[in-house]
């Protein structure tokens, strides 16, 4: 019989009460500021993160999760006799954490040879991020819960992962063009003119969509770009920073358009926030 246990990473953004009502195992980021080191989820809720940037003049950085970690949690769950564990990880173009969680199975596998045919870790690269595949995460948990098996939980997370865009705005290009997501030049000037890059998230890439003059118009060109994408009928999140007003805008703005509210919010963590900066607004769904 199945054992199956999901697993994830902490630039998922799930909430802490999903991570625990769900029995969802979670490895985290840790976060560096300047000679500060952070564990994310663990040190500092979102707010009190956003709160120790607005405080600190350079830029947080984030280290990989390491194979060593993932080792240690698959050794966990092999002597707890699960058979199956399933992780829907970030990005693997933005990060290692995905390809440490598959050189910790091989170590893994080499040193218990009787685990092959008993335990099997399904590593899945979101191509993603925040709740791009947290949303994945949920509702693979829930499968579980619901005693589906292993082959249909990792067919849903990988077809979910295949279709999703996130078209989102960072508020700030500080952060963007710190971490390289945005040439420094253009980051500059876009701040200064009050341009906003609608960005654009799919298949390991981040690209510019567009770019809108003002902050006033930033909701309704995301709006306006997903219902040009979206397949009608399926459901679509809210992301969001340290701004809830701007987050219910865009869910009104979306639920007026499409006739259908969002089946969740994902408010940016550490991880994602040390390179969109706190202020973001934008919209994750499944592309026709």
């Amino acid at each position: 019989m199945e054992k199956i246990k999901i697993f994830t990473d902490s630039a998922s953004d799930i909430t802490r009460e999903n991570e625990k009502s769900l029995d969802i195992e979670m490895v985290n980021f840790n976060i560096a500021m300047g000679d500060r080191s952070y564990i994310s989820r663990v040190d500092f809720n979102n707010e009190e993160f956003y709160r120790l940037m607005a405080g600190y003049d350079g830029i947080p950085t984030t280290s990989q999760v390491t194979a060593f970690e993932f080792q240690e949690m698959y050794e966990k769950f092999y002597k707890e006799g699960y058979t199956d564990l399933i992780g829907i990880l970030i990005n693997s173009e933005g990060s290692a954490t995905y390809q440490n969680s598959l050189m910790a199975y091989k170590l893994f596998m080499e040193e218990h040879p009787e685990a092959e045919e008993k335990f099997r870790v399904h590593s899945i690269d979101s191509r993603s991020y925040t709740g791009a595949y947290g949303y994945a995460v949920i509702e693979a948990a829930k499968m579980v819960r619901d005693g589906k098996c292993v082959e249909e939980i990792v067919a849903f997370a990988k077809d979910w992962v295949d279709h999703c865009v996130i078209y989102f705005v960072p508020y700030t290009l500080k952060y963007a063009s710190k971490s390289g997501r945005i040439p420094s030049a253009a980051a500059f000037v876009g701040d200064k003119l009050g341009i906003k890059p609608i960005m654009r998230i799919y298949d390991h890439m981040i690209s510019t969509a567009l770019t809108v003059r003002g902050e006033k118009r930033v909701v309704k060109k995301i709006a306006e770009k997903t219902m040009a994408d979206i397949e009608k009928g399926t459901p679509y999140m809210i992301v969001y920073g340290d701004n809830t007003e701007i987050r219910d805008q865009m869910a009104e703005e979306m639920t007026r358009l499409l006739g259908y509210a969002p089946v969740d919010f994902y408010q940016i963590g550490a991880a994602i926030a040390v390179n969109a900066g706190p202020t973001v607004t934008g919209v994750i769904f499944k592309e026709k």
